[in-house]
């Protein structure tokens, strides 16, 4: 690493720290007038060292303080406010595309939110496909479809879930089309939680071509983090949407195949698949 990419590194992540403390998030000229640099410069160097832009990551330091203090706070108004949002609505608008459910239900645990959900099966064996009012909030695989509403349960678990009924036939058909013909695209509103490194590796995943495969090593360099081979491995084990991610496309630098949540004859399968129907 040369003395200018650690000069470049030094100021980017002194920008993180200012807006991991900050009470309310900092615009990008104070950003950029703190690093003596012009906005947009500021702003192209934040976004290649860090993965996203300086406006993202503040939301989502700021989102998960919030998601941190449902779980302390005596009342969700308190943790709205020590979060940083200037109102309910602002938290509201921002964090339910990470919480599969409102602020108060997220740190109840669920308590009283009802999940929906189906099973099918599918050349995989059982699939599970549970939604809540927002979209998909679990895609998982087993062998005997009476164990898969468990392992939801598990996610959330003081919600109800409930069998779902023919509204939820549509989705969990495209839910398997999307498996069958893994060149589609998936017109389903997700609920994809992470933190900013992980919504890194899984917007990297995604683009990795069905058909192919990459190393974990790829990845993270992919990301700009090359030495974070362990922290990507660790994001794929996290995934939490099946085949949607596809964390199965991830296999050792040697070419073996790695440990994979659904079992590694699953992701054998997949792969399998992928190849021979490689458009």
């Amino acid at each position: 690493m040369t003395n200018n990419t650690k000069a470049s590194v030094a100021l980017i992540v002194q920008a993180c720290r200012h807006i991991e403390q900050a009470e309310t998030a900092p615009t990008l000229e104070q950003l950029a007038a703190e690093a003596n640099l012009s906005p947009w410069y500021f702003h192209r160097l934040f976004k290649e060292i860090v993965g996203v832009t300086p406006k993202q990551y503040a939301t989502r330091q700021q989102t998960q303080r919030f998601r941190d203090s449902l779980n302390s706070e005596q009342t969700v108004t308190e943790a709205i406010y020590n979060a940083g949002f200037s109102s309910s609505s602002r938290a509201y608008d921002k964090s339910r595309d990470r919480l599969a459910m409102t602020p108060s239900d997220y740190r109840k645990a669920a308590e009283g939110l009802t999940i929906r959900y189906a099973t099918a099966a599918c050349f995989l064996g059982w699939i599970i496909v549970a939604v809540t009012e927002r979209g998909i909030c679990a895609i998982e695989f087993g062998d005997d479809p009476k164990s898969l509403p468990a392992l939801v349960q598990a996610r959330f678990s003081k919600a109800f879930l409930q069998e779902g009924g023919s509204e939820l036939t549509a989705v969990i058909e495209s839910v398997i089309s999307f498996i069958e013909a893994p060149d589609s695209a998936i017109e389903l509103p997700l609920d994809i939680q992470g933190t900013a490194f992980q919504e890194r590796v899984w917007n990297a995943l995604r683009s990795v071509p069905a058909g192919s495969t990459v190393s974990y090593t790829d990845i993270a360099c992919q990301i700009g983090s090359p030495k974070a081979v362990r922290a990507v491995a660790q994001a794929c084990a996290a995934n939490k949407l099946a085949v949607v991610i596809p964390c199965h496309r991830v296999v050792r630098s040697d070419g073996n195949l790695s440990g994979y949540r659904w079992g590694v004859e699953r992701k054998r399968a997949l792969l399998r698949h992928e190849k021979d129907n490689k458009g």
